[in-house]
């Protein structure tokens, strides 16, 4: 199982270090987000003076029964309505347009960050989760550093707007309503905190949720075949009861505010038109004024009530921006800090020089003073337990960790002089995973070349032996294989990898146990292309299979983390020690053993016995 997700360990975020974090991706927007506000501004405009010439209306056509008055009054309505729809739409689409921008940025960015960080953080973390940050919490800071700007000052916009209106029409009225307006405040305010806190364990809870469902679906025909279905469902139901919980404690407070927030409009809307109505029996205000003025107080009371619930808004946000920033103040394991990207590659020498490391987890390093060398055409085999570090010999090759103490050299430079970029553009990796992308045949192999040619795709499945079976499939390149590659064989898939390393021709190759799990057919498919692949490289293979070792140039035996044995296989295997109990406990389960033999450069380095 994944490490668990669980909420942010950081505390609650101020709404001051939400837009410090997050501003600066949507600073390019303030043009775009100015432009809506402006045209808000003319929308409250606008709706303002519909309310006057509905008072023109009432007051010089209705009571004095005047047509004639109508008809310019109308064509003035009319034109205001057009100008407000225009500034209305105007605001919306600009609003969308900033909004989605900073989005687009921001997720790119958090993406960005997370493609640097290593392989060993995605082993640990919840992909569902992960996955959850990027989508669901991004929209929610997103609804308070972009869109939530041009909200609230849209907003506050039109209580200005509206109040001043209101003052102009009346200001007693005006100011009788206004002494209400603080119960909305009031409100808000006592729902804050109830609401961050729900808004934070709801969003823990989606990202439960989806990194349980992730889980079962990518290990679905294990679930199946040891009838484990419902135990899984126990899983997801459990995840789904924190989640309902979460959501109901939101849906609680949301029910609760909505008519507390009524109330308080209705008792300033009663209180408004009881002096209204004294005021008109007096003669101190006319009809038209007064539902003018109602009008006014009617268009006043959803921005007021928008403005209290900013404080909801605010507490998503919050909640989003804390476990986004727990991904974004991850560091990643090295620092591409080097500046020497034109390094040529001469040869691909590779040399481990006293390297030690160890992961931050594990209190034992996971090698301990490694020396080893790797030279162009030569194959070196690093074998030994699981566990004795033969995948951080990978690793470290690749720079997804550096060692604490020694250096790893390529071409006589330590690679942390080269970049990122330029250091793994000399070294190609084959997976003991297959991996494949949801694509076609064609696209996972150009991956190994982005913008490769047709020819050059056949040319590498020609090499990878692989062009057989893909020409045999009804769609031939252009079959889809589906997610990681389910819809080939396990065999078909590794020669897809092989020809997808063929292609990108570097002149440093590593293979990490490249038969495991495959079936002594397909092993034997794979190992003459493997053969093609290998020639005139530097390769380091990683295998438990000893077969595979019986000529390479050199076998290094890790255990423990430290080099126990090296030498070549016909000397070890005659050697007390861990090869040659590996050797004597493979030999009996072998099947016909793959024989490696020691050609000349240009011909098999693979054969069966």
């Amino acid at each position: 199982m994944s490490g668990s997700s669980g909420e942010s360990a950081a505390g609650p975020l101020s709404v001051r270090e939400v837009f410090r974090q997050f501003w600066p991706l949507a600073r390019r927007e303030r043009g775009v987000m100015l432009g809506a506000c402006l045209l808000a501004t003319l929308a409250v405009v606008a709706e303002a003076a519909v309310a006057l010439v509905f008072m023109a209306i009432t007051d010089r056509v209705l009571q004095t029964r005047d047509l004639n008055a109508f008809w310019g009054l109308a064509a003035e309505w009319l034109a205001v309505a057009v100008a407000g729809g225009i500034a209305v739409f105007g605001r919306d689409m600009l609003s969308s347009l900033s909004s989605e921008r900073f989005l687009l940025r921001l997720r790119d960015s958090v993406f960005g960050h997370v493609q640097k960080l290593s392989p060993d953080y995605f082993a640990a973390r919840d992909t569902g989760d992960l996955v959850a940050r990027v989508t669901g919490d991004i929209d929610a800071v997103e609804g308070l550093v972009a869109s939530g700007v041009v909200h609230v000052v849209s907003t506050v916009i039109s209580v200005i707007g509206f109040a001043g209106a209101a003052l102009y029409l009346r200001w007693d009225l005006a100011l009788v309503s206004f002494a209400v307006a603080p119960l909305f405040w009031a409100v808000a305010r006592g729902f804050t905190t109830p609401f961050s806190n729900a808004s934070r364990r709801e969003r823990a809870g989606n990202g439960a949720i989806a990194s349980v469902v992730e889980e079962n679906l990518t290990n679905m025909m294990l679930v199946q075949a040891y009838n484990r279905p419902e135990s899984e469902r126990d899983r997801v139901h459990a995840a789904g009861v924190t989640w309902l919980h979460a959501r109901l404690a939101e849906a609680r407070l949301a029910a609760l505010y909505g008519p507390l927030v009524q109330f308080a409009e209705t008792l300033c809307i009663l209180v408004v038109l009881g002096v209204g109505a004294w005021e008109l029996s007096t003669g101190r205000i006319s009809l038209g004024g007064l539902l003018a003025f109602a009008a006014f107080l009617g268009m006043l009371m959803p921005p007021l009530q928008s403005l209290g619930s900013i404080s909801v808004l605010i507490a998503s946000a919050r909640g989003g921006a804390e476990r986004l920033l727990e991904v974004l103040q991850e560091r990643p394991a090295v620092a591409d800090l080097a500046k020497t990207g034109m390094f040529s590659i001469r040869t691909g020498h590779v040399a481990f020089d006293a390297v030690t490391f160890g992961y931050p987890e594990r209190d034992e390093p996971a090698l301990r003073s490694v020396s080893l060398t790797a030279a162009p055409g030569k194959l070196l085999l690093v074998t030994g337990p699981s566990g004795a570090g033969k995948s951080t010999i990978a690793k470290l090759l690749l720079r997804f960790h550096d060692p604490a103490a020694g250096a790893i050299r390529l071409d006589g430079v330590d690679i942390r002089k080269l970049t990122l970029r330029r250091l793994r553009g000399e070294v190609t990796l084959l997976l003991q995973e297959t991996m494949l992308f949801d694509g076609t045949i064609r696209e996972n192999i150009a991956y190994g070349a982005p913008g490769a040619s047709d020819e050059r795709v056949g040319a590498a499945a020609r090499a990878a032996d692989a062009a057989g079976f893909i020409s045999a499939l009804p769609q031939g390149y252009e079959t889809l294989v589906g997610q990681r590659g389910h819809a080939l064989s396990g065999g078909q898939r590794q020669r897809i990898a092989i020809a997808r390393a063929i292609l990108r021709d570097t002149p440093v190759l590593v293979l990490d146990e490249p038969t495991t799990g495959l079936d002594a057919i397909a092993a034997q498919r794979v190992i003459e292309p493997l053969r093609r692949l290998m020639a005139g490289r530097t390769t380091i293979l990683i295998s438990h299979d000893l077969r595979l070792a019986m000529d390479a140039d050199e076998v290094v035996v890790l255990e423990h983390g430290r080099i126990a044995q090296r030498g070549r296989h016909s000397q070890l295997v005659a050697t007390p020690g861990t090869y040659a109990d590996l050797w004597s406990a493979q030999e009996h389960v072998l099947s016909p053993q793959l024989v490696m033999v020691s050609p000349p450069a240009d011909s098999s380095l693979w054969r069966p016995a």
